[in-house]
């Protein structure tokens, strides 16, 4: 019986995939929201164990699912979720901080009393890695229950502080006050009014990613003002050396001053480099913190601030001054490659000026060198020939002396022309050969 031929879809699943097609293809359902169903208590801890601190991250989960004896996530995974004795645990990891959402499902007499964290083992708790940044405690009101009254919200939250909003489509309502408690924790109510189990999931995410990421990016704050006066005395150094360099002119006082612009770009390329990766990721967290909270889809509970106006009200001017501490910095980076490369161009012309002139210098000396070249080449044909012709004398006076008839004036008078015109020819042909050499 003939075999049918494949269709074009299984021939095409049999083709080389790009290695990185599965990979791409799981990325957007990576890190998926949970389900929760009302009453419930979480607990949620963000870590900063640092971009190394991945292994220590893995190591301590493994150890919390080898003690409850269950399925422990691969080396390399960034997320996990796992069903442990009566509560929950979902792991996530990120660039610089891991969090830890505890889950714990179930009525409950009074919000806050007892946490999700508490049925984690203490132990374990305790030696998580990393520096604790964020803490918060939620608690998800069952919908049969009616809206937490004044006085309940005073007891749980800060009344002074309280921050509230009808969210998810009027499906749910969400107190906050943003600070922190005795215990170290912050603490979100939320009242259910009909919400899914899966989107009671998103908008617990959602509140807690809003008060983790902008925890995160606050990080910024406190090293844009370590750096603001920085900048300010930089800026005003720079200016100084700006005044200072129309009335330059000589090449010492350019140097110095390239140098002290120089010590100034160094200082300024050594705070861009130190704060370049905190200001950008707090531009990140940013980002994520007003995508999170459009996603709540907020109206306004009367007497109240919304999420979003608190964090335009105090999380917004933070990251402005944040913003424009980086901007300041790339700024008067900018401004002082400009300014170093205006001094270094004047710098080259009056070194190019000093040159030229050394040249000149060079050339007269060259002139004169070769004028007494000539002159003592003059001196050096009438010497020669001087000590020439009275050997030549000499020499007549022994020929006369042996009986020649040779008169010695006579011949030194003829010899001293001939003698003068050889040397003058011999060292003119040595000259040329010197020259000949040096052009080779």
């Amino acid at each position: 019986m003939e075999t049918p031929p494949k269709a074009p879809s299984q021939a095409l699943a049999q083709g080389n995939d790009h290695p990185l097609r599965l990979a791409l293809a799981n990325e957007v359902h990576a890190r998926p929201f949970l389900s929760l169903a009302a009453p419930e208590r979480a607990t949620h801890l963000a870590m900063t164990s640092g971009e190394q601190g991945a292994a220590g991250d893995h190591a301590h989960l493994t150890a919390l699912c080898q003690r409850y004896g269950v399925a422990f996530p691969p080396p390399g995974a960034n997320h996990f979720v796992a069903e442990l004795d009566g509560y929950r645990l979902k792991w996530e990891r990120h660039t610089e901080f891991c969090t830890w959402t505890f889950l714990k499902a179930g009525p409950f007499a009074t919000p806050f009393a007892q946490n999700a964290i508490d049925f984690a083992p203490p132990d374990w708790v305790a030696a998580i890695p990393g520096a604790r940044l964020v803490a918060v405690h939620v608690a998800v009101l069952a919908r049969a229950d009616d809206n937490p009254s004044p006085e309940d919200l005073g007891e749980w939250l800060h009344a002074d502080y309280l921050v509230g909003s009808v969210v998810a489509g009027r499906a749910a309502t969400a107190w906050t006050d943003f600070r922190l408690h005795p215990d170290g924790f912050a603490r979100i109510v939320v009242q259910d009014h009909g919400l899914g189990t899966r989107q009671s999931g998103r908008l617990v995410q959602r509140l807690l990613e809003i008060e983790t990421y902008r925890t995160m990016a606050m990080l910024a704050l406190p090293m844009a003002r370590e750096i603001a006066p920085k900048i300010s005395t930089v800026d005003s150094d720079l200016l100084a050396i700006m005044d200072a360099m129309p009335n330059a002119q000589a090449l010492p006082e350019q140097r110095a001053l390239l140098d002290r612009l120089s010590a100034l770009a160094g200082r300024i390329e050594q705070a861009t480099a130190a704060s370049a990766f905190r200001f950008g990721a707090a531009n990140a967290y940013a980002d994520l913190v007003g995508h999170r909270t459009q996603e709540l889809r907020e109206e306004r509970i009367e007497g109240l601030q919304t999420y979003r106006e608190f964090l335009e009200r105090r999380f917004a001017p933070a990251m402005r001054t944040c913003q424009s501490t980086a901007e300041r910095l790339t700024q008067l980076s900018q401004r002082l490659t400009r300014a170093v490369a205006l001094l270094r161009t004047r710098v080259d012309i009056a070194v190019e000026a000093q040159n030229q002139a050394l040249l000149g210098s060079m050339d007269r000396r060259a002139r004169l060198q070769l004028r007494l070249q000539q002159t003592v080449e003059g001196l050096s044909v009438a010497a020669i020939t001087y000590y020439t012709v009275a050997l030549a004398a000499y020499g007549a006076r022994a020929l006369e002396a042996a009986g020649m008839h040779i008169d010695k004036d006579v011949a030194t008078g003829v010899a001293i022309p001939l003698v003068a015109i050889a040397v003058w020819l011999g060292l003119r042909r040595f000259r040329k050969s010197l020259e000949k050499d040096e052009r080779k």
